[in-house]
């Protein structure tokens, strides 16, 4: 495969765990740019990257740069996006991939139209333990899925003005963790919800802080997902099926799930805890890239946003650039 040549735009602490999962690889990036060059310029020192450019723009005009990892905040993700894909780059992007369904449509169309890769930087959908679990669902010996419980929360300070609680960062708890979670149900049932209830709690600065969600469709799956950003929750994630359960434990991270199945067995699926779990996300998107098999769900990014997006319409959370 060939070596190709990741671009960074973006340097806080995502950013850095991608570099270091680069150097797990062997690899490194080959340049980087940020809103402040003098943060560019110590993480390219920290990982030894050779270039540093002063803008986007700069990184979008190399034509060494084959993909571009892009972990801006999320409310200029699509302008990247785009930009990136007139010039020509594959992108893998931070999650939430953009504010809303509208905005990832226009992504997607500018994506299709230049030839380009475009994925979400979603570690759920390339972790080995997950590709054990669809294992056992396509040879029957799980059977379908029928229940998805899954949770994600932290005690984040208080404060109306970080990117947690602060609208004009797009701050709340549905594009921060919820994407985890909706993504995590979305690996084992692409709901068509026929019903769809939701009960959310409002910070100070109008964004959600926590929120309860349940989805059901015509074949009688159901979803239960809890999020918070003022309470701490286990990142536990159960989905049960007709012949059994898997429990995956830290599950947006996860390198162990174990399965019990009904008739009493119980099979356990491990990976190793020392390779980044960016290592994995890095793997699948070069194969992509190279005409290999695309295993980065942009499908299932689709689903996602299109859920994030109603539900928000639904608590009336509008952000600045929605407006």
């Amino acid at each position: 495969m060939k070596n190709y040549n990741w671009a960074c735009i973006g340097c806080g602490s995502i950013a850095n765990e991608m570099a270091q999962a680069m150097a797990q690889k062997g690899k490194r990036f080959y340049c980087v740019a940020s809103r402040t060059k003098s943060n560019a310029a110590s993480f390219a020192e920290r990982y030894g990257i050779e270039r540093v450019y002063d803008s986007a723009e700069d990184v979008f005009a190399d034509e060494n740069v084959d993909i571009v990892y892009i972990a801006t905040p999320h409310n200029r993700h699509v302008e990247h996006i785009i930009k990136a894909a007139n010039s020509k780059k594959h992108i893998l992007c931070e999650k939430a991939i953009t504010l809303n369904s509208d905005e990832l449509e226009l992504a997607v169309q500018a994506c299709r139209k230049n030839g380009v890769i475009l994925a979400e930087a979603m570690t759920i959908y390339h972790m080995p333990v997950y590709k054990k679990v669809y294992e056992l669902m396509q040879n029957g010996r799980l059977g379908q899925p029928k229940v998805v419980e899954v949770n994600l929360g932290s005690n984040k300070e208080y404060d109306m003005t970080n990117r947690f609680f602060n609208p004009d960062l797009a701050g709340g708890a549905m594009l921060d963790i919820g994407v985890y979670a909706l993504s995590f149900a979305c690996c084992f049932a692409h709901f068509a919800p026929v019903d769809k209830k939701s009960t959310v709690t409002l910070a100070p600065s109008g964004v959600d802080e926590q929120e309860t969600i349940l989805l059901a469709d015509d074949s009688g799956k159901i979803a239960n997902v809890t999020l918070s950003l003022t309470a701490k929750l286990p990142k536990l994630g159960i989905v049960s099926f007709e012949n059994g359960y898997a429990v995956f434990d830290n599950y947006n991270r996860a390198h162990r799930v174990t399965v019990q199945f009904n008739d009493g067995t119980q099979t356990v699926a491990e990976s190793d805890p020392e390779v980044s779990p960016l290592v994995y996300e890095i793997e699948d998107m070069e194969t992509a890239v190279s005409g290999g098999e695309n295993k980065m769900m942009l499908d299932n990014t689709v689903w996602v946003m299109a859920q994030m997006t109603k539900l928000r319409r639904e608590w009336g959370i509008v952000y600045p650039e929605e407006k």
